[in-house]
Formats: C-alpha cells, sequence, structure tokens
C-alpha cells in the first residue's frame, strides 16, 4: 500500500463531490484528506484527495472517477512527485504562553496568528507528520483545539488541463 495523490478537475456542479466520494465508500476504501477549491481556470475546480492504496486500486479509482459526466480529467500521482503543504492551527490558553512556549514556536517556524484575553492561535504549515510532532509537543502546554486542513497539492510532472481541454475541443 501507497499513499497517493489524487487531483481532479471537474465543473463545479451541486453533488459532484459525493458523487467522487461515493466510489471511495463503494470500495471500501478510506479518503485520509480532502481539499476542493477554484483553480486557475474560470469555471474549472481542483479536488485533491490523500488516500493509501495498492497501485491496481488507484488506477481503478481514478478511471471510475473520469467516468463521472462533470469531471474534466483526474491524475494520480505517489508523494514523491507532488509539492505538498498541509495547515495546522493550534489553540493554547493565553496562559501557556511563555518562553518555553515561544521557543517551541520558533523551533517549529510556527506563528501566532491571533492572540486574544483567553487564548493564542499558534498556524504551521508542513506535511501531516510534521503538524502532528508540534501537536504532540504541544498537548503539555494545554492544548484547547487543533484543526488541520486536507493535503494542497501541486504535481512536479508538467501536465496542463487547459491543454488538456484545448485537445478535446479540436
Amino acid at each position: 500500500m501507497n499513499r497517493y495523490t489524487i487531483l481532479i478537475y471537474t465543473e463545479n456542479f451541486i453533488g459532484i463531490l459525493n458523487r467522487i466520494t461515493i466510489i471511495f465508500t463503494r470500495r471500501g476504501i478510506n479518503i485520509d484528506a480532502l481539499t476542493a477549491s477554484e483553480s486557475r481556470l474560470d469555471g474549472i475546480h481542483k479536488i485533491t484527495i490523500e488516500c493509501t492504496v495498492t497501485e491496481a486500486q488507484i488506477i481503478h479509482l481514478v478511471q471510475q472517477i473520469e467516468k463521472i459526466t462533470d469531471v474534466i480529467k483526474a491524475y494520480y500521482f505517489k508523494d514523491s512527485e507532488v509539492v505538498y503543504q498541509e495547515i495546522a492551527l493550534y489553540k493554547l490558553p493565553i496562559d501557556s504562553l511563555d518562553a518555553s512556549l515561544e521557543k517551541v514556536i520558533r523551533q517549529y517556524n510556527a506563528h501566532i496568528i491571533a492572540a486574544e484575553k483567553e487564548f493564542v492561535v499558534i498556524e504551521f504549515t508542513g506535511h501531516k507528520e510534521d503538524t502532528q510532532a508540534l501537536l504532540e509537543t504541544l498537548k503539555p502546554y494545554s492544548l484547547l483545539e487543533f484543526s488541520r486542513s486536507g493535503r494542497v497539492a501541486i504535481a512536479k510532472p508538467r501536465f496542463s488541463v487547459s491543454e488538456y481541454l484545448n485537445h478535446q475541443t479540436l
């Protein structure tokens, strides 16, 4: 089993995300992380899915995803073939902010993005293992809340959805 990133380009229609996730559900495959956003092309959205599967499973998943009417194109990549990050937010009581916590923040190159009367929010960007390591480090500081985004990824191999679209319309 390997960890893969699937990049899916779709038209933005209601229910498209549900139709994609049903493919995983029917095959008993867990989605480790999922993000959706606009792409650089007007009217085209990008869905990024992280999952741990075999090569045969990933090939079949992408083939099934591409059968969905509103999916323009889907690609899959191993971790070594994408540049990716996740963002994590950590909420701590304001009274936990001392010299040792500030040292941890500097060591991880994290940032305080909000400081209120009762709490402080720290932001950190990195791979899941890095955000998890900071989470474990911050637990002794009475961590109040934690939130991590899904994977945001860009493929290393050169490919262009706009070129693909131009080729399809010829």
